[in-house]
């Protein structure tokens, strides 16, 4: 009987494939382990385990699987049908999510390598480029795909290869490289032959001239009398020895090298009691226990700086003496810098993080140890990609910030929400979750409302601090006196003095990066555009050049007007580069730090700045929205919003609630120790209602008003929408393509449809872009809907003239 496998293969294919695989293999493989598998045109793909089965694959021979990779499953069951939730629910295939979940280190690569076949000298038969090929290969052993397509100098080398296998002139070969390398760490012994106790003065004497060696070895014994493997590195640094030495001590046969395998996160300090909860949190700590009996979710409302932490803290505490896991999602990378650090004082031996700024060995050693289920990976930190490891006794999901759009996935596939997700997969592992917020999403809220989720709220702020002041800064009017100086008021300019002379921290918060967004031509008023996007170049002041914030292209910042000639060139608008510059005019005594996206790049950048900000070493940090989220420093008594406009009049549908969100958040860094903070919010408008509903911090009237728009124009929660993006070069073929599907979707849901409409940057990267909606209300069958899409999609697909058109479709797209 033959055997097959059924696999998942990390490419965006909607069906799976079938391999023939021995009995041995058959007997041996489970569903999660790995293979190595052909596919395409000699590409070598890491490909997942689905089913194993005896029945033939139709319309296609099946193919030998290359390799087995495990000895054991590296993805459970659990996993794969919450991957298959999630490749159903946001319309992506399987292989789209396998590729996101894995560490990259998982996914092994491989490299096509081209090979001279010996014996081969009819040189005759080749065509000019099979001779090309052959005459490359006299000169090096071995040529990639890669090199071919240069020497070449065309894509399509493919056939070129087929011939040349065909009259035996070359061979493939594949090279898999596996990308992991786990930790060894050096350690050092004594050779048999001298490893007796008498050996020792027999030894010395040998060593007689050679002082330094006989140092390392006395060094050596001292080391070894306290019973413990001794690393070369430490041997080197107690003997003062250097590493030539010891290289002569391991050629003389005297010592020698071994290595032990090491995980790179280990935790060394010692774990602190948890503190005692106030009355308040003991109430809602109470009151999420009691929730937990009927519901699976929790929301807990909790006002900034109430202590929400300490509340997850006593509940991770209670599941991890129960053997139980617990992950806790963060939205930024930046929140998890300052929480690492207190539940290290609590759970450090059962703690590890996993996000993108860790390295991948990083990454798959905290995979491993989940898998594993040991103890110091039984509580997991991290941003929504800790979502897919391999839990298999999860037992609490606390999403931190559950409001927070960070949590949304929008490129590339799965474009899954986490807070979602992870709701979806505690119910899988009969685990509950918390959601918690001081400004929880319209939709959280609403099934609160609706009894789906448990409510429980939190309005006192730790240690009964009041809420911070907020003050609406009319800079129209201010203008209008002449009373700025720069971006900043008067007012603000005045409480952020006597914030610095009282010795405080200053927040100032303004949600764009660079010097300024646009610089402008003041004769002709052209301004400098990205050539491949529809946008403005932001000029950033510090390398003197202009970039484009959506493809990364920089140009040096010009001399004069590309249109006119004009030397005449301003700049409009301001980013935070530009604040920082002016702070240092303004206070060239204070500490001033800035934190964007260009400041945090490497891996301890998010951790050098807030670990400067809470050391008191900054007095004033400028930053954008990764400011807002959750962080925590006691001496700040001021936070400054430089325009909150900006926010307010963004194009969608969620402008208003995440204007509130950020702004409430942003205020809430004010005032969290002892003294009552103070916010100042610079806008033109100071009467436009979330500005009021801000300063009130009246979140139950912002709700409603939103809620009834909401219901009027047919938006979430009473409405789901699926977002299609079609991308091509060609102006004319998107256009085209957007008007068939556009007209072809309203044949089936009619008014429900908006588009094709063409966003407000409608370029990215020369990818012309047009958006069509689809709005699908509460009594509609999900299921049903989303098979018409895909049915309209294939037929688009069909279609010659379209094929090229890339099309992504987004569920849930807010």
């Amino acid at each position: 009987m033959i055997h097959y496998i059924s696999v998942i293969l990390p490419i965006p294919l909607q069906k799976l494939f079938t391999y023939k695989i021995t009995v041995a293999e058959a007997s041996f493989l489970k569903k999660g382990m790995r293979v190595a598998v052909e596919f395409g045109k000699s590409k070598i793909y890491t490909a997942l385990v689905y089913k194993i089965h005896t029945e033939a694959p139709v319309g296609y021979e099946a193919k030998d699987i290359y390799q087995i990779l495990d000895e054991i499953p590296i993805v459970n069951e659990t996993q794969i049908t919450h991957w298959e939730w999630i490749a159903n629910y946001y319309m992506c295939s399987l292989g789209e999510v396998f590729r996101a979940a894995l560490p990259s280190a998982f996914l092994l690569e491989s490299e096509t390598a081209i090979l001279l076949q010996q014996g081969f000298n009819d040189e005759k038969s080749l065509t000019n480029e099979e001779f090309l090929v052959f005459e490359a290969l006299q000169h090096q052993p071995q040529l990639s795909i890669h090199q071919i397509i240069q020497i070449l100098d065309k894509k399509k080398v493919f056939p070129i290869i087929k011939q040349l296998i065909e009259k035996k002139v070359i061979v493939v070969k594949e090279q898999i490289y596996e990308q992991y390398k786990p930790k060894l760490v050096k350690y050092i012994e004594l050779t048999k032959e001298w490893e007796a106790a008498d050996k020792l003065s027999e030894l010395l004497n040998e060593l007689g001239r050679a002082k330094k060696q006989r140092d390392v070895i006395l060094t050596y014994f001292q080391l070894k009398a306290q019973k413990k493997p001794i690393k070369a590195s430490e041997l080197q640094k107690q003997s003062n020895g250097s590493t030539a030495v010891i290289k002569s001590l391991i050629d003389k046969h005297i010592l020698s090298y071994y290595y032990i395998q090491k995980d790179r996160i280990n935790f060394n300090g010692k774990s602190s009691e948890i503190k005692e909860l106030t009355i308040h949190q003991q109430k809602a700590f109470e009151a999420i226990e009691s929730t937990f009996k009927t519901k699976q979710v929790a929301l807990l409302k909790g006002v900034t700086s109430s202590g929400k932490t300490e509340i997850y803290v006593k509940l991770i505490k209670q599941l991890l003496e129960n053997n139980k896991q617990v992950l806790f999602l963060l939205p930024e990378i930046a929140l998890t810098t300052q929480l690492i650090e207190r539940l290290q004082h609590y759970f450090g031996e059962y703690l590890s993080v996993f996000h993108s700024k860790y390295s991948m060995n990083e990454r798959v050693e905290v995979w491993n140890n989940v898998l594993e289920s040991k103890a110091k990976a039984q509580l997991i930190l991290g941003a929504r990609s800790s979502l897919f490891l391999p839990f298999s006794n999860l037992g609490l999901i606390i999403v931190d910030e559950e409001h927070e759009p960070s949590f949304k996935q929008y490129d590339p596939a799965p474009r899954y929400h986490a807070r979602d997700a992870a709701i979806v997969l505690a119910h899988q592992h009969k685990a509950k979750v918390i959601l918690g917020s001081a400004t929880p999403s319209i939709e959280s809220y609403y099934n609160a409302t609706q009894q789906k989720y448990g409510l429980v709220t939190l309005d006192r702020r730790y240690g009964n601090v009041l809420l911070p002041e907020i003050e609406l800064v009319d800079i129209k009017e201010k203008y209008r006196k002449k009373r700025m100086i720069g971006h900043f008021s008067d007012r603000l300019l005045e409480m952020i003095s006597e914030a610095l002379n009282e010795k405080e921290q200053v927040i100032l918060f303004q949600n764009r990066r660079g010097f300024a967004p646009v610089v402008e031509c003041e004769t002709c008023g052209v301004s400098p555009q990205c050539p491949q996007c529809d946008v403005s170049l932001t000029f950033h002041s510090f390398r003197k050049e202009l970039r484009c914030h959506y493809c990364g292209y920089r140009q040096a910042m010009p001399h004069n007007c590309g249109a006119c000639g004009s030397e005449k060139l301003n700049t409009k608008g301001f980013g935070t580069e530009q604040i920082e510059l002016e702070l240092h005019q303004l206070f060239p005594d204070a500490n001033i730090g800035r934190m964007d996206l260009d400041t945090t790049r490497g891996k301890y950048g998010y951790q050098k700045i807030l670990g400067q900000f809470q050391a008191q070493e900054i007095d004033i940090l400028v930053g954008t929205q990764m400011l807002s989220k959750g962080l925590d420093f006691a001496n700040v008594s001021l936070v400054g919003i430089m325009n909150a406009d900006t926010m307010l009049n963004f194009p969608d549908f969620r402008a208003h609630e995440r204007s509130y969100q950020l702004m409430v958040q942003v205020a809430g860094r004010a005032g969290r120790a002892n003294k009552r903070g103070k916010v100042a919010i610079q806008t033109f408008n100071p009467y436009h209602q979330i500005l009021q509903q801000v300063s009130t911090n009246a979140y139950a009237e912002m709700y409603k008003e939103q809620l009834d728009e909401r219901w009027q124009y047919h938006y979430p929660p009473f409405y789901r929408i699926i977002k299609i993006t079609l991308r091509h070069k060609d102006f004319n073929r998107v256009e085209e393509g957007a008007h068939w599907l556009g007209k072809s979707l309203t044949g089936i849901f009619k008014e429900q449809v908006l588009g094709p409409t063409t966003p407000a940057i409608s370029k990215i990267r020369n990818y012309y872009i047009r958006h069509i909606i689809v709005k699908i209300p509460q009594n509609q069958h999900l299921e049903l809907t989303k098979k018409n899409i895909i049915r309209v999609k294939n037929a688009f697909q069909a279609i010659k003239e379209f094929r090229s058109i890339k099309l992504n479709i987004d569920v849930d797209n807010y």
